[in-house]
């Protein structure tokens, strides 16, 4: 369990004047969970993150660590980067407070998928860079290869699959426009 994210969440949560109370009933998380969470005692899927960010009016990117020591090997610099289930998630845009959109490089091994399915304001891009991603949205499965994407509405219920036996990598670019 990661006590250094459930800090970060009761800090913004207090900088924000927000009882868990009220990010429960934004979020549809009882406020047990959150509870948890912010002690380090639950652990977090993006999408969980994601509800939370809104609800605290903050980029999900201020949940991500910062990898000190990483040698730069893509050219992008730093990023920030978070891992859970198997699934890890790179920040492409960190430093920055309240984006209009969140660039993410996603991870998934062999296996693995994005948690439970989710809705939220706003829009999804993904891109396919190595590996095979199965995108569920609402009733339509989608499968995408290397060079492949994918763009929709995240108001619909959608979910990210690897059902491969290999490792597959894409670019996730979500948007909020509930803001």
């Amino acid at each position: 369990m990661d006590l250094t994210l459930g800090l970060k969440i009761k800090n913004i949560r207090k900088e924000k004047q927000k009882t868990l109370k009220q990010v429960a009933e934004e979020t549809g998380f009882s406020i047990s969970f959150l509870s948890q969470l912010e002690r380090g005692k639950s652990s977090a899927t993006l999408e969980s993150l994601k509800k939370i960010s809104l609800a605290l009016g903050v980029s999900p990117g201020h949940f991500f660590e910062e990898e000190a020591g990483i040698p730069e090997q893509d050219g992008l610099g730093m990023a920030e980067r978070i891992a859970a289930y198997g699934v890890h998630y790179r920040n492409l845009a960190p430093g920055f407070s309240s984006p209009d959109f969140m660039p993410m490089q996603v991870t998934l091994e062999a296996g693995e998928n994005g948690g439970q399915p989710i809705t939220h304001a706003g829009q999804e891009f993904v891109y396919v860079l190595e590996g095979k991603l199965t995108v569920e949205v609402g009733e339509s499965l989608t499968e995408l290869t290397p060079g492949r994407s994918l763009f929709y509405d995240a108001g619909d219920s959608h979910y990210w699959y690897n059902r491969s036996d290999g490792r597959t990598v894409f670019l996730c670019v979500s948007s909020d426009t509930a803001r």
